[in-house]
């Protein structure tokens, strides 16, 4: 039978600063901006969209930059860490380029013995890891200014802190196609296809603190599923737990429900069968500020509300 759940599709976050936001990951991280729009809950922030060439589900982190928000906490209830796939052949380019523009980052470590991770923080601080691996067949963002055979293929897991991991495990397994594929002390790791970007390391942080939301944050993780058919199915799944989704929700490129997984984490389910170059050239992806047609009127008081920002990349070559 068909997957309802097929993997991740984005991650969501918070920060303080546009043009701090952009300049680190296009900039020193080489991701594509391929969406620049608004959040269409508050229309006067920005929404990014990075990702690879065209943004495919599996590489997409977002950004809600909400300027000057005072920082949040890492903590139990949260997704800490996101971690980006990269060829295990480019672990010494990039520990020089983040030597290079001045990231603090830990010594590489070996993770399930299949991966090198290094953790670093954004100018948040939210949780990064650049992971090592062998076989990621994805392509990165083939004409950026990062080698293309260096550049970030998408992600390759999410970290979330719970105190215990049984009952978040449970609905990853019964409700969202997941399964157990590997463990180690405190970390379980689950996932919907056995591939980099769609598994998820649930951590047992018992002594942690409670995470608290502000700007280095994770606001909420997406899994993909094929279309409205196979989303609606998923709906009724969530539902039947009691788990009170949301209704669908129309986010332009692609439709969206929302609910809160046991361990206080919020979870979405999008549709991956839109993208982002319907209203935008795949070759300008990112370049025009993008609005839905409901805000359309609006335009000329939200370009005036929005700061503007620059995708200029010289100094990161």
């Amino acid at each position: 039978m068909e997957k309802l759940i097929t993997g991740i599709h984005h991650v969501t976050a918070i920060a303080s600063d546009a043009q701090r936001n952009i300049d680190f990951y296009a900039g020193i991280l080489g991701l594509r901006l391929v969406k620049k729009t608004v959040n269409f809950d508050a229309p006067d922030v920005y929404h990014f969209y990075y990702g690879d060439e065209l943004g495919h589900p599996g590489s997409i982190l977002t950004f809600f930059p909400y300027s000057g928000l005072i920082r949040g906490r890492h903590g139990t209830g949260f997704l800490n860490t996101t971690t980006f796939s990269l060829p295990m052949a480019s672990l010494d380019y990039w520990m020089a380029r983040l030597k290079k523009f001045d990231i603090n980052f830990k010594h590489p470590q070996e993770r399930f013995q299949r991966e090198v991770v290094v953790y670093l923080e954004d100018p948040d601080g939210l949780g990064l890891e650049l992971v090592f691996v062998e076989g990621d067949p994805r392509k990165g963002f083939t004409y950026g200014h990062i080698p293309v055979a260096h550049s970030i293929r998408g992600f390759n897991n999410v970290e979330i802190w719970e105190e215990g991991y049984e009952r978040t495990a449970a609905l990853l397994t019964e409700q969202l196609d997941h399964v157990l594929i590997a463990e180690n002390g405190n970390r379980f790791r689950f996932a919907a296809q056995d591939t980099p970007g769609n598994y998820v390391d649930i951590l047992c942080a018992p002594d942690s603190l409670k995470g608290r939301s502000g700007s280095g944050t994770v606001h909420h993780i997406a899994f993909s599923t094929p279309d409205n058919k196979s989303q609606l199915a998923v709906r009724e799944k969530i539902n039947g737990r009691m788990l009170n989704p949301t209704p669908v929700l129309d986010r332009q490129y692609f439709r969206s429900i929302y609910f809160r997984e046991p361990g206080g984490v919020l979870f979405e389910v999008a549709t991956a069968d839109d993208g982002f170059t319907k209203d935008e050239d795949k070759a300008h992806l990112g370049e025009a500020l993008k609005l839905p047609a409901w805000f359309e009127p609006d335009r000329e008081k939200i370009e005036k509300s929005v700061t503007p920002v620059a995708l200029n990349f010289e100094k990161y070559k």
